[in-house]
């Protein structure tokens, strides 16, 4: 069994903490390795480490980070299946859905190859009389980053890589639930040229989380999961003076208006709803059926959801695999469970599932339920599994009203084909990313990701110009040269003349 240990100044580390963590296989239900969990010292020395650090990348051209980046693109490429892999052993996730999430974190690398250009500052000449101003961009100093388990890969790239190109260190702690893949990159930047204690990770539960929020030389903190956690890092980082980014839960809806191609939008829901197991914070968990497109929408989507494919990830047969842990299996059955208790229809029933060879492992088949009320628990709270809901409503302005009510603001799509009902939603559904005939809308890496109302704490989103913004801090010079003539003193406030 492997022993997952810190990565500290460029070499694995065991650190002081006497804790440790289980890591499974979701397939199997196997441990495959015994996690050491970090405490406030191990932390110490991860931070002493990227203040050290910090003092010469900062002062690197941010060409020469670029070119670190450029390597650092080149060894994922070329690792690509093994760090997938990776995913899959710790995840469960099928190995293609994997490599997807791979490729999109890979993304935000290559846009943080360009980052001279975009920390280049603004200039005016003369905004008075022989008086120019110009802004520049600088580095925060240490920065850290706390991310979810379905995301191993990619959510943990829409940190540390914009975080580092922008001149910051950064500490990274991973789910305790499958940190591999974290380390793995961070052996992998470091072959890339990035110097010891740029990067540095450890591993740890709350214990290691409320040291990072109390850390006076941390200065900003990224977060990625639930929400009541998002809010707890919110509201005590801004107590610790801490810069924060914290990204919540979801409940995306799918509105599916009359005129839809219905055969597209039952696919897209299908890999929206059921892919990755629905453990996706940008999942489609509710089909809003508007008008008379209901009766043909479950009808179609039922069939498909009774022949989905559920195995392990490494079986190119797969479409879904397990949940990542049976703690979290035995939560998403209990949804459905309450789903049953609370009235909805269950059209289709995966909680009996069972794979020869593989009863040990954490796996369901799809939900599907029809008829589901705005006031039932299924509808309200984030369920993060394979269970899709359809509710039903009769006209677009009730199926507009009901994502805008909702408290999640993340993600939510419409399928039709009336440019009306199109533009009319993507202007007034309070939701921070949406799609047109797009199932999943994640924004790419040169645009920025993050929701609205209770699914972000904080004013800015995540990868992107955003996240320039985010890890830096703008500097603004007044500058005036004596021309040789010395004018009197003044006492008001100067204006430009």
């Amino acid at each position: 069994m492997k022993t997952i240990e810190h990565f500290v100044d460029g070499q694995k580390f065991s650190g002081t903490s006497k804790k440790i963590g289980k890591v499974y296989n979701p397939a199997t239900g196997e441990q495959s390795g015994e996690l050491r969990l970090g405490n406030s010292d191990d932390l110490s020395k991860a931070v002493d480490s990227g203040k050290k650090a910090f003092e010469l990348w900062s002062n690197k051209p941010p060409i020469q980070r670029a070119r670190i980046m450029f390597k650092f693109k080149e060894l994922i490429e070329k690792n690509a299946d093994e760090l997938t892999k990776i995913i899959v052993s710790e995840h469960g996730k099928v190995f293609e859905d994997a490599k997807g999430s791979l490729l999109r974190g890979l993304e935000v690398v290559e846009y943080a190859c360009g980052i001279p250009q975009m920390l280049k500052g603004e200039f005016t000449e003369n905004v008075g009389t022989d008086v120019d101003s110009w802004s520049i961009r600088q580095p925060l100093g240490l920065c850290a980053g706390i991310t979810p388990f379905n995301f191993p890969a990619m959510v943990p790239m829409w940190m540390f890589p914009m975080s580092i190109a922008c001149g910051n260190t950064f500490i990274l702690k991973p789910s305790e639930k499958d940190p591999s893949c974290s380390i793995k990159l961070a052996e992998l930047f470091l072959e890339a040229g990035l110097p010891k204690g740029v990067l540095n990770i450890i591993n740890g539960d709350k214990e290691v989380v409320d040291e990072i929020i109390k850390n006076k030389d941390i200065m900003a903190v990224s977060f990625v999961g639930s929400t009541p956690i998002a809010k707890y890092i919110y509201e005590n980082c801004a107590k610790n003076e801490k810069r924060v980014q914290a990204l919540g839960g979801a409940k995306n809806h799918c509105v599916v208006m009359p005129d839809c191609d219905l055969k597209q939008t039952v696919n897209g829901l299908m890999g929206a709803a059921y892919g990755s197991a629905g453990e996706r914070c940008m999942a489609q968990s509710v089909a809003v059926a508007v008008g008379d497109i209901g009766d043909k929408l479950v009808n179609s989507l039922s069939k498909k959801v009774e022949s989905l494919k559920v195995g392990p990830g490494m079986d190119k047969k797969s479409e879904m695999g397990p949940l990542v842990t049976k703690e979290h299996l035995d939560k998403v059955k209990g949804y459905v469970d309450l789903g049953v208790k609370e009235g909805a229809k269950l059209v289709v029933d995966g909680r009996k599932l069972k794979l020869q060879g593989y009863e040990k492992g954490y796996y369901m088949g799809g939900c599907l339920f029809d008829h589901v009320k705005k006031d039932m628990k299924i509808y309200k709270e984030e369920i993060f599994g394979p269970v899709l809901s359809v509710i039903r409503v009769k006209k677009f302005d009730d199926a507009l009203e009901l994502v805008n009510n909702h408290e999640f603001g993340n993600g939510a799509s419409i399928f039709t084909r009336d440019g009306d009902s199109a533009r009319t939603f993507t202007s007034k559904a309070k939701i921070g990313m949406i799609g047109v005939n797009i199932p999943i809308p994640v924004p790419v890496a040169f645009h920025s990701f993050g929701g609205w109302k209770r699914s972000l704490f904080g004013d800015q989103h995540m990868h992107g110009p955003e996240g320039v913004r985010f890890y830096t801090k703008l500097k603004t010079m007044t500058s005036r040269w004596p021309s040789g003539v010395r004018s009197d003193p003044e006492f008001t406030m100067p204006t430009m003349k």
